[in-house]
């Protein structure tokens, strides 16, 4: 692996690293993203990501760890595409989006989040989110989404950029690890009904309690955002509503908490042992 040094902020390598992970135009413009941390960066590649460039710091990254990155960046088939830049410590400080990163950050190219993009087995679980505007929920619903052994994520009319850094950070990689496509409520709809997947959208009004609600079937779960849930044409499409007790004086949860209660319910159906075991 060959690999040129950088010492200094006003690189122009550095300064498109910057804005790479500032400005989501930038990313849409070069097709490129930018990942931070061994463990994400690795299962980016593992999920089919071809890195661009990676920045890696010898003080931070320990030898074994940079020689499995090198391994991984070989099985994409990017070894003579991918660029190496080692920046000392002080420069990997000023360029690091989070601390405890262990050292390495890359510049991925995007790939495309389309439906079509999408393999299911049988009686799949998918999560649909129309319009989830923060990056930490969506974050947070596709760490439940990995946890629970969902088969995809949908996002409708995305409000976010998929490959917002905060996104990436607050999903600790799974956004690699579980599929995900974008795509209009209307073509979801579409889509989910072609593939014969029972549609569950959880609201309030109008709506049966979660677990009086057979999910061992092909089933989407479907949320709104909290503010304003979810748009008519899911309510319209939907097979049931559904709903979560609400004991206190509130009447949301969060939008990651309800849709992991909603996830592991599934999965609670669908598995004899984990029945057992609650």
């Amino acid at each position: 692996m060959r690999s040129e040094a950088i010492t200094s902020a006003q690189n122009p390598k550095i300064k498109d690293l910057l804005a790479l992970q500032e400005k989501s135009k930038e990313r849409r413009r070069k097709g490129l993203f930018v990942v931070e941390g061994r463990r994400e960066l690795l299962h980016c590649m593992e999920a089919g990501y071809e890195p661009y460039t990676i920045f890696f710091c010898p003080e931070l990254l320990e030898e074994k760890d940079l020689k499995e990155i090198e391994s991984a960046v070989s099985a994409t088939g990017s070894r003579n595409q991918c660029g190496w830049v080692e920046i000392p410590r002080q420069l990997y400080d000023k360029v690091a989006y989070r601390g405890g990163t262990e050292g390495v950050i890359a510049e991925m190219h995007c790939k495309e989040m389309t439906l079509e993009t999408l393999s299911l087995k049988e009686n799949p679980l998918v999560v649909v989110l129309e319009s989830v505007e923060k990056p930490g929920n969506l974050g947070a619903v596709l760490r439940s989404a990995d946890a629970s052994g969902a088969d995809a994520v949908i996002v409708c009319d995305p409000l976010t950029d998929m490959y917002n850094p905060n996104l990436i950070r607050s999903s600790i990689g799974a956004i690699f690890t579980v599929p995900v496509a974008t795509a209009s409520s209307e073509e979801a709809i579409s889509w989910l009904k072609s593939q014969g997947i029972r549609i569950y959208t959880a609201q309030l009004q109008d709506s049966e309690w979660y677990y009086d609600t057979d999910m061992t079937g092909g089933t989407a779960i479907v949320m709104g955002t909290e503010a304003t849930g979810l748009t008519d044409v899911w309510r319209k499409a939907a097979d049931a509503h559904i709903k979560i007790p609400m004991l206190g004086r509130l009447d949301s949860l969060n939008v990651s908490v309800s849709a992991a209660i909603l996830m592991f319910e599934a999965v609670r159906q669908r598995n004899t042992d984990t029945q057992k075991a609650l």
